[in-house]
């Protein structure tokens, strides 16, 4: 049978599947792009390895993560409290189904209760990711029906460049059109406001079913709402029925400096979505709804088939643990403090602000060579990313010390003059 037409190898030197030459081996990029959906790019390394806030690549080089893994990799890489409760869980029970309860289930969603400030009123929902928490609280808000103005509440207000996730609920929610054009049409009733207190005030009435907004909106570039936001939305939402709903998926689990981003505030949402620290790296996410919001779900009306299995929650309970026992929210804005003073005495005129809080911090610069300015990190040694042209986001991990802030200077240093 003639074989002309396909790619297999033999030994006059054919072509293979991937296209290459027989007796050449396919590098991980061509491997990486003849497997892969097209959806990320070419990935900037094949990271092999890492130990605390280092990473290595398969061909040694070293780099000092300061991006986590986006905010997730609380405990840095390799911490032995995790390794060590996601071995003796795989090793006992790692998946049951939502039919069934796990201990370490029901100490994380406790766990949550006490460290939220939800209490016993409040609720634990878990998924396998923030868009899936996020798709949660949409449903969540669509359950708030009340009684609006013209019968019902039929809208939901999010803010103009924020982001929720890449589901049709996370690109309904999400306050970024380039991202759902391709998409059209997602979930209607969703209205994007602009961050400020006067589109609120103007926006809000008693047809919104729920306020949805990240305290800290990190894809955007890292930026604070403004001074009272937070509160002014507690006080107009309790006013008009509504539910505050915040997205903490990036700023939880210490990440600003507190537990949560709103407990700098004062305020109490009614309801709250968690994920990427959360599991130091094992995919878990979480709904967590406070006081009355609680009673807006019933049986049968979610879901999850891998959501809170005991891995993912005894990974949760021993991250939980170590930020807890060695003070890790103290040493997230201590730590952050010091990372600002760095930036500062850098006296780079490419720099031109410091935004965020605690270790999750967006440099500003004065020209749009983020992407640029990122590369040249990771020549240097360092991992940082670019969120938009113009942003340097910063997002070490929790357990950052000093011997990491001297390296951070040093290698951030080198890209800035490089550049």
């Amino acid at each position: 049978m003639s074989n002309a037409g396909t790619n297999d190898t033999n030994a006059n030197g054919n072509l293979n599947d991937a296209g290459t030459p027989a007796s050449v081996t396919p590098t991980w990029q061509q491997r990486y792009s003849d497997s892969m959906l097209p959806v990320f790019g070419m990935p900037l390394a094949l990271l092999v390895r890492g130990e605390g806030c280092y990473v290595w690549d398969d061909e040694g080089t070293e780099y000092l993560d300061f991006l986590a893994g986006i905010a997730v990799n609380a405990l840095g890489h390799a911490h032995p409290a995790l390794v060590a409760a996601v071995t003796e869980q795989i090793g006992t029970l790692a998946h049951v189904s939502n039919y069934f309860a796990s201990p370490p289930q029901i100490e994380l969603a406790e766990r949550l209760q006490r460290l939220t400030g939800a209490g016993r009123a409040g609720r634990v929902f878990f998924a396998n990711s923030g868009t899936e928490a996020n798709e949660a609280a949409l449903k969540l808000a669509r359950l708030n029906t009340g009684d609006g103005a013209d019968g019902s509440r039929t809208r939901i207000l999010t803010l103009t460049d924020s982001f929720h996730g890449r589901t049709m609920g996370g690109l309904a929610l999400s306050g970024k059109p380039a991202m759902r054009a391709p998409f059209l049409p997602v979930p209607a009733g969703v209205d994007h406001i602009e961050p400020t207190i006067a589109a609120l005030e103007a926006a809000i009435d008693s047809t919104v079913a729920a306020l949805v907004v990240e305290p800290v909106q990190g894809e955007a570039g890292v930026f604070d709402l403004p001074d009272g936001y937070l509160a002014r939305a507690r006080e107009l939402c309790t006013e008009h029925g509504v539910l505050l709903i915040l997205d903490e998926i990036q700023t939880g689990i210490a990440r600003t400096g507190d537990w949560f981003a709103f407990q700098h505030e004062g305020v109490q949402p009614d309801a709250l979505t968690l994920a990427k620290g959360l599991g130091g790296g094992v995919p878990i996410g979480a709904l967590v709804t406070f006081g009355a919001a609680s009673d807006l779900f019933s049986r049968g009306q979610h879901g999850s088939t891998f959501g809170g299995n005991p891995l993912a929650t005894a990974a949760a309970n021993a991250v939980l643990t170590v930020i807890e026992t060695d003070d890790l929210v103290a040493n997230a804005t201590a730590r952050g403090r010091q990372l600002r003073d760095i930036i500062a005495r850098m006296d780079s005129p490419l720099i031109t602000e410091v935004r965020g809080r605690g270790l999750l911090l967006g440099l500003g610069l004065s020209q749009p060579v983020a992407v640029e300015l990122a590369a040249a990190a990771l020549n240097a040694g360092l991992i940082v990313n670019a969120p938009n042209a113009s942003t340097i986001r910063l997002a070490p991990p929790l357990i950052v010390g000093d011997a990491e802030l001297v390296e951070f200077e040093r290698r951030f240093r080198s890209a800035l003059a490089s550049l």
